[in-house]
């Protein structure tokens, strides 16, 4: 029974670089997997829909100023306010209430900006026309609002 004993030599600078391409190797099939995994699940994609801070759609709520009425129109998609305008406005009303048209531009700028109606502000000497028109657009964004406790028409009719 001769036994031959064999001598392995190992460099441990080998070693070392081996031992590194395995850890490289092992990361990057990890990174492979996360990248390739489906992001959402259908639990996660209702859940998402009911986030959804409105929905899309146009909004109108009506003024009646000096027996004219002014439609305030509130366009929206799911998560944004995309647009804000006066329709309807008569000469009449213009002329009677120079005002209207400079302070709606002003505001509805602030709103598209900020996305929201808190800490809207306006000056003092426009504080009526100014809460006249901001209460006109929060009724129609309660309008745009997917909680049926927000709106009275939970089905969305009140859009356009």
């Amino acid at each position: 029974m001769s036994s031959k004993t064999k001598i392995v030599v190992l460099h441990l600078k080998e070693l070392i670089y081996t031992g590194i391409f395995v850890v490289l190797g092992i990361l990057f099939l990890i990174l492979m997997i996360v990248m390739f995994l489906p992001k959402t699940t259908a639990k996660e994609t209702s859940a998402s829909a009911n986030t959804a801070a409105y929905v899309p759609g146009v909004y109108t709520t009506s003024l009646i100023i000096n027996d004219n009425v002014v439609d305030v129109e509130v366009t929206v998609d799911e998560n944004n306010i995309n647009d804000i305008q006066i329709v309807n406005l008569d000469e009449a009303v213009t002329t009677m209430f120079p005002l209207i048209e400079p302070v709606f531009d002003d505001l509805a700028e602030k709103i598209l900006k900020t996305q929201s109606l808190e800490n809207i502000t306006y000056a003092d000497d426009n504080k009526y026309t100014s809460t006249v028109l901001l209460n006109a657009i929060k009724a129609s964004l309660q309008k745009a609002s997917p909680s049926p406790s927000a709106s009275e028409d939970p089905a969305g009719s009140g859009s356009r």
